[in-house]
């Protein structure tokens, strides 16, 4: 049994000197956590990438088992915090996060077969995954705006989930509005409701003509524009956030020292869209997690399928489906593994990273391989994904969303013998009744709130997909 003074060397592990963020365009100075945070994305247009990983030992994994999801999280963050926070102050906003939460594990895992288990991650208050990263990424930026007696304007790009989990997580914010783009008639009527009919003066939904990559397209741009981001004090939320991706390691931790690590590796299948939820895995695996697998699920939307596949990562026409937080063509946390592929090598990624605008680039042999090395993928038809929600029903009457379906889905195809395979289950069916029902002939359980939301009145604004007119609609509405 691991005691206390083990689980005290979790806790206050690395006295070392903090940890500092680099873009990895590499043409922006390095700077700490709470800058990293409030400033989203490298004035290079990077992403921000810890200078090192730190690294837990087997008796430190070891000592996370059976301790609170609170406890767990905690052990985890703080060293890529670091002094930015005090460690008390982080304890509690890890808390206060968490206590949105309607189960008290936070991320329960439920299995569902022989060696084959959901990470159910939609206990939050919009019922997805993003809620674990944007709940607490709401409290740091307070903290820190507080702090510095500052205002920001904060603006993201959804393709469902994340803007109703940052609207939920800094409505009634005194110190940061924020501004939501999302693809209009492409997300499901719970997640268009989940950001529409919020009513706090500092929430704004705009719905984009366009799609996903076009919201995102738009918000980079605006970060692109230095005077605009100056003028207004721009920040984002969306996953190239490095807080988002910090909050997201945890549960994996949580999930693998449930199921013996690090006694046994446990491999994990990620329904994937933006990459961030599986570059979290990555981390978690880099700082010590015995992690056997990373697998990569995608749906007909299958450019990280194909670019592990071929070696070309070329971007295609969205495509609309069931799953609609994964119709995605451009993939951003796709830089951050890139990056490590790369040996860091910032001018590589930069110059690959400039080719995607002409359609795309080849990756060079060595890094591809090495993302083979840390990623395997499969694709999953809308077919495969509605008889892998028709199964589990049949099978042990566990309703799943159409998201978590393409996990499973994929999980069946490359599942290996005598193997933990986790598969992340991202969302509540109830987000997407239609597809449940199509699946499996009846109506997945709705929860108070998203009752609550088919009664209110809606506020949102339709904008073309044109920046200068997505930079005026801004400046009409701020009011900070």
């Amino acid at each position: 049994m691991i005691g206390n003074r083990c689980w005290e060397s979790v806790r206050w592990t690395v006295a070392m000197a903090d940890i500092r963020y680099l873009s990895t365009r590499g043409r922006s100075p390095t700077i700490d956590f709470e800058d990293a945070l409030l400033t989203g994305l490298a004035p290079d247009g990077g992403l921000y990438m810890p200078t090192r990983w730190p690294r837990f030992s087997d008796a430190e994994i070891a000592a996370l088992a059976g301790r609170p999801y609170d406890d767990i999280a905690l052990a985890i963050i703080r060293p890529f915090v670091g002094s930015s926070i005090p460690d008390d102050a982080l304890a509690e906003m890890i808390a206060s996060a968490h206590a949105t939460f309607d189960h008290p594990a936070r991320a329960p895992i439920r299995q569902i077969g022989c060696n084959l288990f959901l990470l159910e991650l939609f206990h939050g208050p919009t019922l997805a995954f993003k809620d674990f990263a944007l709940q607490l990424v709401a409290r740091l930026f307070d903290h820190a705006l507080r702090r510095r007696d500052e205002r920001i304007v904060i603006v993201g790009a959804t393709s469902g989930d994340t803007g109703s989990a940052a609207i939920e997580a800094f409505s009634g914010a005194e110190r940061a509005e924020l501004f939501i783009l999302y693809p209009h008639g492409r997300v499901s009527e719970v997640q268009r409701r989940q950001m529409t009919t919020p009513d706090s003066p500092n929430i704004h939904a705009f719905a984009i003509d366009g799609d996903f990559d076009d919201c995102q397209a738009l918000v980079k741009a605006m970060f692109a524009d230095h005077d605009f981001r100056s003028e207004v004090h721009l920040s984002g939320i969306n996953s190239i956030n490095w807080a988002r991706i910090v909050a997201q390691i945890v549960y994996y931790f949580a999930a693998a020292t449930a199921l013996g690590a690090p006694h046994r590796s446990v491999a994990f299948t990620v329904p994937t869209g933006n990459f961030g939820d599986i570059f979290a895995g990555w981390a978690a695996r880099r700082m010590g997690l015995p992690i056997s697998r990373l697998i990569i699920a995608t749906n007909r939307n299958d450019i990280l399928h194909r670019t592990l596949d071929s070696g070309l990562y070329s971007p295609q026409c969205v495509q609309a489906t069931s799953s609609p937080s994964m119709d995605i063509q451009v993939s951003s946390n796709f830089e951050r593994a890139l990056f490590e592929a790369c040996e860091r090598d910032a001018n590589e990624v930069t110059k690959l990273m400039g080719r995607i605008p002409d359609g795309g680039f080849a990756i060079p042999a060595a890094p591809l391989a090495r993302l083979r090395g840390d990623f395997a993928s499969g694709r999953s038809s809308e077919t495969d994904a509605i008889a892998a929600m028709t199964r589990i029903h049949d099978h042990c009457g566990e309703i799943i969303c159409p998201h978590t379906a393409v996990g499973l889905a994929v999980a069946e195809q490359v599942r290996q013998e005598n193997e933990p395979m986790v598969v992340l289950a991202t969302a509540h069916a109830a987000k997407f009744p239609d597809a449940v029902h199509r699946a499996c002939s009846v109506a997945p359980p709705t929860p108070q709130r998203i009752d609550e939301q088919a009664t209110r009145p809606e506020r949102m604004v339709r904008l073309p997909n044109d920046l200068q007119s997505v930079k005026a609609a801004i400046h009409e509405r701020m009011t900070i």
